[in-house]
């Protein structure tokens, strides 16, 4: 009996394993990634757009699937899995890199002094049992003096002093001290938010009260609120040097001369070396031109008359 054609049939309704493209499909297993490069099929696209990406999807996971199965497997009890390479794609992050913990008291002070940390074992030598003890909790080194059978009582002790109570005491308030720095020490980690508000608000307060015509000089005050701290004025001193005044001076002259001269500047003849505005002004005291004119003509006339000097004066 020949059954080929029954074997063609049913092969014919299922597509092939191998996915064969223009340019290869780039997959990742590390990441179950599949990049396709190869350039959409516009006509394709356009006349059935729902069996385009389906057919895109499908090729997608069966070159997936492929190498998948081409991986090597671990047994569980939930059956064969695949061990997965590492990640080809550098995938950006999802969140932003935490923010670095802002360090301790101690760790501020060790920098500054430039002490080393060093890791403490675990474990300590007792001479007396000649074997290695916990430092810490159960049968540890820090409870020798509370196990002892025996305490050397001090002679200004009182009637009911007990050194094992003295001993115990000490050591929780060791703990409770060191448990307090820690939480202080998580707590200027992760900030205070109710700080954070609090300080927003004094700033928001005080960048109001500045809005109003007086500056906030004749605002009411709140119940509890800082006095703002302004700009402090600085005078200089009313005696000063005959040198720094005169160069205080000179100073405010030239700005002065170099500010007129950029909102209008004039052309300057190279044959002469003279300005005649600038020599101008200095004979006038600042007047002007036309008054340096007039007073001139005004001394040629009179002492052109004679004046009061031709008189010979009063006698």
């Amino acid at each position: 009996m020949d059954v080929s054609n029954i074997l063609a049939s049913h092969a014919a309704k299922f597509q092939s394993v191998t996915v064969e493209k223009e340019n290869p499909l780039e997959v990742d297993p590390g990441l179950l990634l599949v990049t396709d490069l190869n350039p959409i099929e516009e006509e394709t696209y356009n006349e059935n757009l729902e069996g385009h990406l389906q057919s895109l999807a499908r090729d997608g996971v069966q070159a997936l699937m492929t190498s998948l199965f081409s991986l090597p497997t671990k047994v569980s009890p939930d059956g064969p899995l695949a061990i997965l390479p590492p990640p080809v794609y550098q995938l950006p992050r999802a969140k932003p890199l935490p923010k670095p913990k802002p360090p301790t008291k101690w760790e501020q002070f060790a920098a500054a002094k430039g002490i080393q940390h060093k890791v403490r074992d675990k474990k300590v030598w007792d001479e007396e049992k000649q074997e290695w003890v916990n430092r810490w909790g159960r049968n540890g080194k820090n409870r020798e003096i509370e196990e002892q059978w025996i305490h050397e009582v001090p002679s200004n002790a009182d009637v009911d002093y007990d050194p094992r109570k003295v001993a115990r005491d000490a050591r929780k308030e060791r703990i409770t001290k060191n448990e307090k720095k820690h939480q202080q020490n998580v707590a200027r980690a992760a900030g205070n938010p109710r700080q954070e508000r609090k300080e927003e608000i004094e700033k928001t307060l005080a960048t109001t009260r500045n809005s109003t015509a007086s500056m906030g000089k004749f605002d009411k005050r709140l119940e509890g609120e800082k006095k703002l701290r302004g700009v402090k004025r600085k005078f200089d001193p009313n005696e000063v040097p005959i040198e720094s005044e005169t160069k205080s001076s000179m100073d405010l002259l030239a700005k002065m001369d170099s500010d007129k001269r950029k909102m209008r500047k004039e052309p300057r003849t190279e044959e002469s070396d003279l300005n005649v505005r600038k020599a101008v002004r200095f004979a006038s005291k600042g007047r002007g031109g036309l008054a340096l004119g007039r007073e001139m003509s005004g001394s040629r006339g009179r002492g052109g008359r004679g004046g009061r000097g031709g008189r010979g004066g009063r006698r």
